[in-house]
């Protein structure tokens, strides 16, 4: 029997530390999945960017975000954890939001001590809740939980108005809650990063975002230090924005894209990527009339079947008159 989605994140990561990069599409995740990566993140800050062209300031909603992740965990068997901000509400949103990303297929929901409107992360001037309300919102979310094993993480961003002890006091608070992991935001130093592994025992999240307040450290180094995972929730999104940047100022400069071609997945490794020969051999299988190698019909056996219809229809029409 297959394990849970949470399951087979909680392995995950009793084996190893897991690198997790943002997915900003389900066509991403599949490449991630392709490239070895025992899991994906869905980052909110992504997901805003990339689908509503806004900023991450809580504009996305529940059913949004729900759809997204429905298209990501229908498109890998990679678990895949979710970037849920502070639940949409309060605890009785968060009910909600616990059942319908689980029901998605979700592996793992992420929230956030922060007030709305919300910032990024790496940002100054958060406005953070009462540890007692981040809390009362963990418990809640343990409890809405149809699979035990479904990760509840709980992010502090506490580190820039209260400092790390600050940070480290409402961590344990979490955890006491029922937190399963731990994701500190914007640790500033490599010591940081251990003070908080030393003093909070759970798994933890490394966030590796770039131009952020945290250095880049290397994965071996977050590994040695304990991080259950290392996030790059917006990597490959800025990297595709600036390739495509290249290419729209080459197309406007050169009027064609022939220089371009090099750099690009070729159309036979995006129809690999999307099994595209599977869908083919599905429409064979379902599907088989005339046309590109497809089975045909017998048509005389058809005509010769349209040709007693029509004898019998006369017959029934003599005997009628």
């Amino acid at each position: 029997m297959d394990v849970s989605p949470g399951l087979a994140l909680r392995n995950a990561v009793e084996k190893h530390t897991l690198q997790v990069p943002g997915a900003p599409s389900a066509l991403v995740a599949r490449l991630i999945e392709q490239a070895g990566f025992g899991a994906t993140y869905l980052s909110g800050a992504t997901l805003s960017a990339n689908t509503l062209g806004m900023p991450d300031v809580g504009l996305l909603t529940l059913p949004e975000l729900v759809q997204h992740v429905t298209y990501l965990t229908r498109n890998v068997t990679i678990p895949v954890i979710v970037d849920a901000d502070t639940g949409f509400g309060e605890v009785i949103n968060v009910l909600r939001t616990v059942v319908e990303l689980e029901a998605a297929g979700a592996a793992a929901m992420q929230l956030e001590d922060q007030v709305l409107p919300k910032r990024c992360g790496h940002l100054s001037g958060k406005t953070l809740v009462d540890p007692t309300a981040m809390c009362a919102k963990i418990r809640a979310a343990c409890e809405a939980r149809f699979d035990p094993d479904f990760v509840i993480i709980a992010r502090t961003d506490a580190r820039d108005s209260e400092g790390l002890d600050g940070a480290i006091d409402r961590a344990l608070k979490y955890v006491d809650a029922g937190a399963d992991w731990i994701f500190p935001e914007a640790l500033a130093s490599v010591d940081e990063f251990q003070k908080f592994s030393e003093e909070v025992p759970v798994p933890l999240i490394a966030n590796m975002t770039e131009f952020g307040k945290s250095p880049l450290l290397e994965y071996s180094l977050l590994a040695e230090l304990g991080y259950a995972a290392v996030l790059y929730p917006v990597t490959l999104l800025r990297v595709a924005m600036r390739a495509m940047e290249i290419a729209l100022g080459e197309i406007s400069v050169s009027g064609h894209q022939e220089s371009l071609l090099p750099k690009m997945q070729t159309r036979a490794e995006l129809y690999e990527l999307l099994d595209y020969d599977g869908f083919q051999e599905q429409d064979r299988r379902f599907f088989e009339f005339a046309g590109d190698g497809k089975e045909e019909y017998d048509e005389g056996e058809e005509d010769e079947e349209f040709e007693d219809d029509e004898f019998e229809d006369d017959e029934s029409e003599e005997d009628e008159d």
